[in-house]
């Protein structure tokens, strides 16, 4: 099932922008020193236990786990939260791997945020990790989010 939820989020680019009604002022600035901090303190308290503190993931991140499931990605250069358009990655993180951000059944242990967390502080933890990530890399993610009108 892993390969289909990627993909499938991928595809449903349309329907994200849709579905986060997101305020257009809220972004994720990894420029923004006050986001950034805010960020911080946010997945210090809820994603590091999963995505660990230095964003590495979880060991052997590509391989299931005994319970079927996959574990949590680094959200570092290594992984591949970077290769996803930012409303995909707000969408993620509000509503779990659930469509239209996975396929129908999809088991994850990912959580939903989006009853503990504010659509604001979502993109604060997203401003964080990328401001993590290398300018190469930031410029990767710019370009294709530019390439698909974001």
């Amino acid at each position: 099932m892993r390969s289909f939820a990627l993909p499938f989020a991928a595809m449903s680019v349309v329907m994200i922008v849709g579905a986060c009604s997101a305020d257009d002022a809220m972004r994720a600035d990894p420029s923004n020193a006050r986001q950034v901090a805010s960020g911080k303190a946010i997945y210090d308290r809820t994603c590091a236990s999963c995505h660990g503190g230095n964003l590495e993931g979880q060991p052997e991140w590509r391989s299931r786990l005994p319970s079927g499931r996959m574990p949590a990605p680094p959200h570092d250069d290594a992984g591949h939260t970077w290769h996803h358009a930012d409303e995909i990655l707000f969408g993620l993180t509000k509503f779990g791997l659930t469509p239209p951000y996975g396929p129908p059944g999809y088991q994850s242990d990912m959580p939903a945020f989006g009853s503990t967390l504010t659509d604001q502080q979502i993109w604060d933890a997203l401003a964080y990790i990328k401001s993590r990530w290398s300018s190469r890399t930031r410029e990767a993610q710019a370009q294709m989010q530019r390439k698909r009108g974001g």
